[in-house]
């Protein structure tokens, strides 16, 4: 009779990642999507369009405006060099949103999920480089908002509100890129999410602003970038104004907004498959 020996099969322990693992990962996926935003071109393009935008926004203002409709008043260089702030925040929502729609829309998102398992660090790393480009547009964006003032000539007016009305701006713009990486990853499509966000802005918000009650319409998000910034849209009318909320409540709900889109973007991309 013959007998076969059988070796023991030994049962190897599957590798296991820890939260340790996942937080030592984070600093090197944050470089490598600051690579990866910088290989962009249109990101070069749009900060530098922050800077175009500041100067003549605030130039056409000075020159050809010189009164503010709200107060009646001439145009001084505060607050005057802040109104470009508001379209550096809708181009700081666009560029967030690229920089998840492009990983899907260029076929790098299950590459990098696969060299990434904890997808919250890669959510994560996007959202911090996005934070520090809607920082440097915001700072831009103001830097050029100042130049056109000069240029057109205005006077300084009062200062006692300058830096508080810097502080909440830039607070915008970094809060508005990361608000656009969770767009990115509710939307996936480039083309659908950045129409989404430009009619969201530039037209839905101004028809319920018109159509909703004032107590309604002050909690929507692009409510609150307008309060932060202290500016008025053309779906405003006394009562909206009179309803607004104070800047700090304003950073409270834009950021509360913020946290919400880019939270269920990432419970979504847990779930998805990612194609």
């Amino acid at each position: 009779m013959t007998t076969t020996i059988t070796p023991a099969s030994h049962t190897v322990p599957p590798m296991s990642r820890t939260r340790s693992d996942d937080l030592a990962a984070l600093p090197p996926a944050i470089r490598s999507e600051w690579i990866k935003m910088w290989s962009i071109r249109s990101n070069a393009v749009i900060l530098a369009a922050s800077v175009v935008i500041g100067v003549l926004l605030s130039w056409i203002l000075a020159t050809f405006v010189e009164i503010d409709p709200d107060t009646h008043k001439a145009f001084t260089i505060v607050p005057t060099f802040v109104f470009s702030s508001w379209l550096s925040t809708v181009l700081a929502v666009v560029t967030g949103t690229l920089l998840f729609t492009s990983e899907v829309q260029h076929g790098t998102l299950p590459g990098a999920i696969t060299a990434q398992p904890a997808r919250w660090v890669t959510v994560a790393a996007k959202a911090a480089v996005a934070a520090v480009f809607g920082l440097a547009m915001g700072v831009t964006g103001m830097l050029g908002g100042f130049a056109g003032t000069a240029l057109g000539g205005l006077h300084t007016g009062d200062t006692s509100d300058l830096g508080p009305m810097i502080g909440w701006g830039l607070f915008l713009t970094t809060f508005a890129a990361v608000f656009g990486v969770g767009a990115g990853m509710l939307i996936r499509h480039s083309s659908a999410a950045v129409s989404v966000v430009l009619v969201w802005t530039l037209v839905l918000e101004n028809l319920l602003r018109s159509i909703l009650p004032a107590n309604v319409s002050r909690f929507l998000p692009f409510s609150a970038a307008n309060g932060l910034l202290s500016i008025h849209s053309l779906g405003d009318s006394p009562k909206t104004i009179a309803a607004g909320l104070t800047r700090p409540q304003d950073a409270l709900l834009f950021g509360g907004y913020t946290i919400a889109v880019l939270a269920i973007g990432t419970a979504l991309l847990y779930r998805r498959d990612a194609d």
